[in-house]
């Protein structure tokens, strides 16, 4: 099996997306290119061994790559030996015995609640396209967590207002339904009037003035200047909207697994992360407001 092979598997076969094709692409490109010109003689796939992953690992290190980088190369050689020895080609997987390193766990960024209504409530001209296509865009990554491909992809037949819902069309082809509540409602109605009066109606769900289609930066430009306007920062990103979904229905004592449905994770996993935000943040209120947690060396006060 070539890289190519198992590359076109990954995408068609397994339904994995265009980027995480790519991600694959580019690292087992690199290690292929590591085994026939890393040594002095060059090896086939089939010939190598844990020790020259190892290597290949030691050298990724030494030209500066970081402890998640080797992390993710490492994980698609694993799973490039994996089909391979599903399809006879090799007898071991030599990257299942390499230890990966661990990395440190970030958490999320997420808007805090006041911030994120300051943004929802402010003035807007209500008789302008752009302006309300643009604050729905927040409202509705807020309020429903879908992702920004997922926002891109809405078709106008996605959005039932009546229902009050939204069929999302995620990773892996897999869709799923999701509520929302009559704010959002109530945004999603005005905008479709002036969207209708200003290029007719479309198959798409958000459109530009012109009638065509959203694209990645434009989404990206509209939510990271919506959300520095409130105190936010140069990292902001479509998908820290996501983040401030998901802890505000913990927050609200959603249980895990309906906030891992709704925001269509594969695993539990995925999902715990956010339990670490709410509890940062509950530690954080704590040492705002409890008195004797504000006191300085155990002394009381007077």
């Amino acid at each position: 099996m070539t890289v190519e092979e198992f590359l076109k598997y990954m995408r068609y076969e397994l339904n994995y997306s265009v980027h995480t094709v790519l991600s694959y692409k580019n690292d087992l490109n690199q290690f292929a290119d590591y085994l026939t010109g890393g040594g002095s003689e060059p090896l086939s796939l089939a010939d190598v061994t844990s020790r020259d992953v190892r290597a290949w690992v030691l050298q990724r290190s030494q030209m500066g790559d970081s402890a998640r980088t080797i992390r993710r190369k490492v994980q698609a050689v694993r799973a490039l030996y994996k089909m391979m020895m599903r399809k006879g080609e090799a007898t071991s997987n030599p990257a299942a015995e390499v230890e990966l390193a661990k990395v440190p766990k970030r958490l999320p960024n997420y808007v805090r609640r006041e911030n994120i209504d300051s943004l929802i409530d402010g003035e807007i001209d209500l008789g302008d396209f752009e302006q309300v296509r643009n604050r729905l865009m927040v409202v509705m990554l807020y309020e429903t967590g879908i992702r920004r491909a997922e926002l891109i992809g809405l078709t106008d037949a996605n959005v039932n207002t009546d229902a009050m819902e939204i069929k999302a069309h995620g990773k892996r082809n897999k869709d799923r339904i999701v509520p929302f509540g009559y704010e959002l409602c109530q945004w999603i109605v005005r905008y479709r009037t002036l969207r209708d009066e200003l290029v007719g109606k479309t198959e798409d769900f958000f459109v530009r003035p012109d009638g065509k289609p959203l694209y990645a930066t434009l989404v990206y430009r509209v939510v990271h200047d919506a959300l520095l306007s409130v105190g936010g920062t140069s990292k902001y990103s479509p998908h820290v909207l996501r983040h401030t979904f998901a802890s505000a229905m913990l927050n609200g004592g959603a249980e895990l697994n309906s906030v891992k449905e709704l925001l269509g994770h594969e695993s539990l996993a995925a999902t715990q992360v956010y339990t670490h935000i709410t509890f940062s943040e509950l530690k954080d209120n704590y040492q705002f407001a409890h008195p004797r947690a504000l006191k300085k060396g155990g002394q009381h006060g007077s």
